[in-house]
């Protein structure tokens, strides 16, 4: 598969270059990076079709470019080979997007890529994780996320695909964690579910209590024979004073430092293949502050690999 006929060029317009040869940003230097000689692999999917399903406030699908903006403008790391593919072609249909979005990663896995995934909606988890479950002999996976989205709707959602992963055998659900999720906005029924699947939880008070380094180590240590580590972030999990421009806002949550803490252990353990951060919404973000978030955490993402 020739992955770029299906993927379309970054916007040359959104790269901001200082020109300066003592303060280089990732917008100097990322054009002159090559697919072949890359470690890890941007790549954009522009769409929110399954948060209008899920009757969420649409806008996502303007957030690659925007994080984008945001992210070409930070200091570029010395010696990191990093390629920004572009965006997924979009399709006609949210299930036609999907199967055209894992192949695509499931072929930059294959070639060995690290690979971070700039949604659009939350359902983009559903083709991401299941493209590196494919491509892995036992994963661990990690929704750090307010809601569960295991929803029981027959058509797919922004609110479904860890039931899709779940079901379909792409998660063994003792290898899943939902992390950071608020009971204010997950129905009960969905607890249930998860605790009869045999999914470990986690509450956003849970994470307080327990601490984030202290939480993920054990975590991982307890999984310490995968060959694959998924992290799926959805912006929502951090609060609204933090990252306003969200598909659903949330008045409590992560703080910002918080949500970096998390990209920087992904970061720091090689296995973790598929970086994703879904859910941001330019249209109700203020300052470009939910961007530049995300932009950062990427960034130290980024840095923890080296």
């Amino acid at each position: 598969m020739n992955i770029f006929e299906h993927l379309s060029p970054v916007d040359e317009g959104l790269r901001y270059k200082r020109n300066d040869p003592n303060d280089l940003r990732w917008g100097d230097v990322m054009h002159q990076q090559a697919y072949e000689d890359a470690d890890i692999v941007l790549l954009g999917c522009p769409q929110d079709m399954g948060v209008e399903r899920n009757k969420g406030r649409v806008g996502a699908k303007d957030a690659p470019a925007a994080v984008r903006r945001a992210f070409y403008r930070l200091v570029a790391l010395p010696g990191m080979a990093i390629f920004d593919a572009g965006d997924i072609m979009i399709q006609e249909s949210l299930e036609a997007t999907h199967d055209l979005h894992r192949s695509i990663v499931r072929e930059m896995l294959r070639d060995g890529k690290q690979v971070v995934v700039l949604g659009g909606g939350n359902d983009t988890s559903y083709p991401d994780c299941s493209a590196l479950s494919l491509e892995s002999k036992q994963m661990l996976a990690f929704n750090v996320d307010a809601h569960f989205d295991v929803r029981a709707d027959t058509l797919r959602n922004s609110g479904t695909p860890y039931r899709q992963l779940l079901e379909e055998g792409y998660i063994i659900p003792e290898n899943f964690y939902e992390v950071a999720y608020q009971p204010f906005a997950n129905s009960p029924v969905y607890v249930e579910y998860l605790d009869e699947m045999g999914v470990t939880t986690y509450s956003m008070r849970d994470v307080h209590e327990r601490g984030i380094d202290r939480l993920f180590h054990a975590i991982i240590e307890a999984h310490h024979s995968v060959d694959a580590i998924f992290w799926g972030l959805d912006m929502d999990v951090v609060r609204a004073a933090d990252a306003p421009g969200v598909s659903a806002v949330n008045p409590t949550g992560l703080t910002g430092e918080e949500f970096i803490q998390i990209a920087s252990l992904a970061g720091s353990d090689p296995r973790s293949r598929l970086f994703e951060i879904t859910e941001i919404n330019p249209t109700y973000d203020i300052d470009e502050r939910t961007c530049r978030l995300a932009a950062v955490a990427i960034y130290n993402f980024i840095l923890g690999t080296t």
